[in-house]
């Protein structure tokens, strides 16, 4: 496989398509290596367009997913991030070339371990890894001026979106299966949110994050 030439087709394919068209995304898509964060076994499917299975059941998002998340995000130089949902830390590597500080939660301990050396080495010093569970978020380390939910959820906890910045971003996938929908949320005040919807799509679940109750009669 020329790897050069199948990163290119999967910016050009796939993740242009899609409506990322911001140039700082592209630029950062072609330079960061995907396939260094994809295990051993799945290295084929680095650059297709689907999720790449990681341990314990967990996968990384499909190319243009973690890309159109990215875009929207807005993520500047001097903003701090949070991610919830490491996996292989390619998400939190995306970030942390756009942030000053990512702080990224794993709840497994085997894949926070694989993000750490993953992300070392790719040269990212200014992304730490937690292995914590993220539903939680880091209400110690808050405010934050972007958080990222690297997977999907049934809804975005209170507790998380209260973890922002006033115009701080939260984004997600939202809803349950078949029809899940990611979401660009947005501190206005104190007390206020402003949200968006993005895009439709199917996302694994992120663990931790209770499912509503389902009442039978």
């Amino acid at each position: 496989m020329n790897i050069e030439q199948a990163r290119f087709n999967m910016i050009e394919q796939q993740i242009r398509p899609w409506d990322v068209l911001d140039q700082g995304v592209l630029s950062l898509l072609a330079v960061v290596k995907r396939e260094d964060f994809v295990p051993i076994a799945y290295k084929a499917l680095a650059f297709v367009d689907t999720e790449v299975p990681l341990p314990h059941g967990q996968s990384m998002l499909a190319p243009k997913v973690e890309a159109r998340l990215l875009q929207e995000l807005e993520v500047h130089k001097h903003e701090h991030v949070l991610e919830v949902g490491t996996g292989s830390g390619f998400m939190a590597a995306l970030l942390g070339h756009k942030a000053q500080q990512v702080i990224s939660l794993e709840l497994n301990a085997d894949l926070a371990d694989m993000a750490v050396a993953n992300l070392r080495r790719a040269g990212l010093m200014n992304v730490s890894v937690h292995n914590t569970d993220g539903s939680r978020g880091l209400p110690d380390e808050s405010p934050f001026d972007v958080i990222l939910l690297s997977g999907s959820v049934p809804e975005v906890p209170p507790s998380l979106l209260a973890q922002l910045k006033i115009g701080g971003r939260l984004a997600t996938i939202v809803g349950q299966q078949p029809v899940m929908r990611a979401m660009l949320f947005t501190r206005s005040s104190e007390h206020d949110f402003a949200s968006v919807a993005l895009f439709d799509t199917v996302a694994p679940r992120l663990t931790g994050f209770p499912e509503p109750t389902r009442f039978k009669f």
